[in-house]
């Protein structure tokens, strides 16, 4: 078993889940850095910067591991599609930082250089300011919106709040003024009826789409409103994969004597619908 050395205390969480469990499958397999190198087609080097968590592999690379040790690939996919994600946002809010800090250093020297501060230069400065703040707060939104409409790609973006059948102008005009005016808080509705022996909450059909912490959309909401009818919290039924459903999608994959992982799957999807 290899002594691995502590990862990076800023690593986000959803990247060290990944590097943790590619250290796992490596030392399981009883492989070296070398001949993992060696039957994955990456450098030896390039794993040490991969499982130190200094660089995030590429999907490729996942992908090679896991047959590397025969190991089903679909999960590890799904961890890595959140840790990309994660990965991304870190990167981007370090460069958002590093623009700022020349904006402040040039103040500074400006001040000492003239002794008094311009009322013009101050405007410029604050404007620039101003300027990235609303573009970092644009990003951000862009990318809540993009996570809250993603789901299954074969089927459309559903809306943010359960419309019970009715056409998206109906919905918005039976909904009272408070619910059209918070619509960063999609709320679903649970109407769990059994179909041919399987349990469906009425928002998504799905039973074979993978979601991991970090995930949203209807598919999510679909296995929060399962997990309550078996009896496990999940928290809100926002339709937002978080810690909370993760600690009861691990219950029920513990009940169903199933691998704990905390990643919806096909197996724990049969385990919800029965």
């Amino acid at each position: 078993m290899s002594r691995w050395a502590a990862l990076p205390a800023e690593l986000d969480p959803r990247v060290r889940q990944l590097v943790v469990r590619l250290r796992r499958l490596k030392d399981h397999s009883g492989l070296s850095l070398r001949q993992l190198a060696a039957r994955t087609g990456y450098s030896q080097r390039s794993w040490e910067r991969y499982l130190g968590g200094r660089s995030l592999p590429p999907r490729e690379a996942v992908e090679a591991l896991a047959r590397a040790v025969d190991e089903e690939p679909t999960r590890l996919l799904a961890l890595h599609e959140v840790a990309a994600e994660a990965w991304r946002n870190g990167r981007r809010e370090a460069t958002a930082g590093e623009e700022q800090e020349p904006l402040v250093a040039t103040e500074s020297l400006s001040v000492e250089a003239t002794g008094a501060r311009s009322p013009g230069r101050s405007l410029r400065v604050a404007l620039v300011a101003g300027a990235v703040a609303l573009m970092l707060a644009l990003s951000t939104a862009v990318l809540l919106v993009v996570r809250l409409s993603g789901g299954d790609p074969a089927q459309p973006a559903s809306p943010l709040v359960a419309t019970g059948g009715q056409s998206p102008s109906a919905a918005s005009a039976s909904m009272p003024p408070s619910a059209s005016a918070s619509p960063s808080a999609p709320a679903y509705t649970c109407r769990p009826e059994r179909v041919d022996g399987h349990w469906y909450a009425g928002i998504s059909r799905t039973r074979d789409a993978i979601l991991a912490n970090g995930h949203a959309g209807p598919e999510v909401a679909e296995a929060q409103c399962l997990l309550r009818r078996a009896g496990i919290s999940p928290g809100v039924i926002d339709g937002i994969f978080g810690p909370a459903t993760e600690r009861a999608v691990r219950q029920v994959q513990r009940r169903a004597g199933l691998v704990v992982d905390g990643i919806i799957g096909p197996h724990t999807w049969k385990a919800l619908r029965q």
